[in-house]
């Protein structure tokens, strides 16, 4: 059984940072491109970041320069750091995982971890 846990959300003043991660299981991690998305309320899920096996990875415009995705293929977990947090990086956040490489589509991911959510206040 494919499963994606998340972890790290939580309670952060705006200009602060937060790490969430995202530990994968029941799948062969080296097969499968990482997204990171985030929802926000009356929002669709968006993303945010995508990270393949073999290196190579992408960001949001409005995250590019604060977010970094990393993977630790050993622990099969992927890391979003999120640094210099705005009250609009507001959302639940989503991992995804996909064989291939990694796309900016949500309908392109089949399998979801259940979120966390992450508040910036101000």
């Amino acid at each position: 059984q494919v499963q994606l846990v998340e972890s790290g959300g939580g309670l952060v003043q705006a200009g602060g940072s937060l790490r969430l991660s995202c530990a994968a299981s029941g799948l062969t991690f080296r097969r499968y491109a990482m997204g990171w998305f985030r929802q926000a309320p009356g929002k669709e899920r968006a993303f945010v970041a995508g990270s393949n096996w073999g290196g190579g990875s992408d960001y949001a415009g409005s995250v590019k320069g604060r977010f970094s995705i990393s993977r630790d293929n050993a622990k099969n977990t992927v890391y979003l750091q999120m640094n210099s947090l705005k009250l609009e990086d507001t959302a639940v956040y989503y991992c995804a995982a996909r064989r291939g490489d990694y796309t900016q589509y949500a309908a392109g991911y089949d399998t979801w971890g259940q979120g966390t959510q992450v508040t910036v206040s101000s």
